[in-house]
């Protein structure tokens, strides 16, 4: 592949080393989508919800950044990055197959520790293997990419237990009393998985790393980890504050929403209710329209971050998800709570795009993979705050009203999009001192 060394890569490059980051959303899709409902119908409390939940945070708090300091000091004749991918895809393809096979509550919980774990030890070498393989005028554009192919993959997730009703019975249950469904989505997930992350190290292969020199005068791993977080980029202490509202209240939407839709549009809370059921693919057609949205929002985001500024576009993008949860538990109608998911569709763009391309030009050179893995704190951070403080506040402070955890998000969300304003931007966003 042509890189800074040479002439700039073309977008068609650019796409391809992205299609296996296409297959990796839809693994996390699948998650985000099934595993509430996947829990409830094995015996899970709603209050239960977050704990379960917390696999995500902790796995993504521990292994990407682990991963991302080895995979810096990875010398082989694949690369750097490229072992861990295809490790990270096998290991995300095993837990897409056996996860809806579950036969008790543990075993779903186990099975998401593994996935979670998996998509992660996946997820922060590709953002460093694009920032590797990019010129810096190159980027912004691969990292808008990347939040395209998520806003389209994420689609797909949605999608597909409401394709395979087209041929299967939505209501037909196996024996654990899941949907079948649900089951077939997940092993058509776990080969979109494999093959596209293939596909994209075939296309546009990383190079072997075996002749790059050994600096000899680096710490040990786990030192450098330490030295990389007290010496972390400006970029990345401006914006904790907007990442923790914002990714705060995204885990409390994906966790509660079906049951919320459930509650306000279907009148149940009855998990092996045909109500239920509907709710599910309710919001799994949300999560297509809002994903579809995120998809073409991520393009035109593109032109217009350059018009008006990578911080006034997302704060737009905030406010208009805040907004939209807002409305939600309020919505009578199946078109009302499609055309409120295009508002989160904004937001879910703005997450995945805006904040890598800023966070890109911060990271010190030659060290892509240990900053994208701490920046992955300020993801998982905020999600296992919230997975450790719901189950209280859902208790005693929202009564048990899933709806009203929405609402909660909502306003989380537009704190978000206040402290973007507000960010302090007199001098450069990224510099370093």
């Amino acid at each position: 592949m042509e890189t800074a060394a040479g002439r700039s890569p073309s977008l068609l490059r650019i796409i391809e080393m992205n299609v296996g980051f296409f297959g990796l959303q839809l693994a996390f899709g699948l998650q985000i989508a099934n595993s509430s409902p996947i829990f409830r119908t094995l015996g899970a409390s709603g209050a239960l919800l977050p704990l379960l939940w917390i696999a995500g945070p902790v796995t993504g708090l521990v292994v990407q950044p682990l991963v991302g300091v080895l995979s810096d000091r990875t010398r082989s004749r694949l690369g750097r990055r490229t072992p861990y991918m295809l490790v990270g895809a096998a290991l995300s393809s095993l837990g897409l197959l056996a996860m809806p096979y579950s036969s008790a509550l543990w075993i779903a919980a186990s099975l998401l520790w593994l996935l979670d774990a998996a998509n992660n030890m996946t997820l922060e070498p590709y953002r460093a293997y694009v920032a590797d393989s990019l010129p810096p005028e190159r980027r912004a554009s691969g990292y808008l990419v990347q939040s395209a192919f998520t806003g389209l993959s994420q689609t797909l997730s949605y999608a597909l237990p409401s394709l395979v009703a087209l041929f299967v019975d939505a209501q037909a249950r196996d024996a654990n009393g899941l949907p079948v469904i649900v089951r077939v989505a997940f092993v058509a997930g776990a080969i979109i998985v494999a093959s596209t992350i293939i596909y994209s190290l075939w296309r546009v292969p990383e190079g072997s790393s075996l002749d790059a020199p050994i600096d000899h005068s680096r710490p040990p791993a786990w030192r450098e980890l330490v030295h990389a977080i007290r010496d972390m980029p400006r970029a990345m202490r401006m914006l904790a504050l907007p990442m923790l509202c914002q990714w705060f209240a995204m885990f409390a939407y994906w966790q509660f929403i079906v049951d919320a839709i459930a509650e306000s549009l279907h009148g149940t809370r009855d998990a092996l209710s045909p109500g239920y059921n509907a709710a599910i693919l309710t919001a799994q057609q949300m999560g297509m329209v809002y994903n579809a949205v995120a998809f073409v929002a991520a393009l035109a985001l593109i032109p217009l971050v350059r018009r008006i500024g990578t911080r006034n576009a997302h704060v737009g993008c905030l406010a208009a998800a805040g907004l939209a949860m807002l409305a939600i538990p309020q919505a009578t109608s199946l078109p009302a709570v499609l055309l409120l998911a295009s508002g989160i569709g904004l937001g879910w763009a703005g997450l995945m795009g805006n904040t890598y391309a800023m966070l890109a030009e911060a990271i010190p050179p030659g060290r892509n993979g240990v900053y994208m893995g701490i920046f992955n704190m300020f993801i998982v951070v905020p999600m296992f705050i919230e997975s450790a403080t719901m189950p209280l506040v859902y208790d005693l402070i929202l009564a048990e009203h899933p709806a009203r955890v929405v609402t909660l998000a909502g306003f989380v969300m537009l704190a978000g999009a206040l402290s973007t304003l507000f960010l302090d931007l007199g001098r450069p966003l990224f510099n370093n001192r």
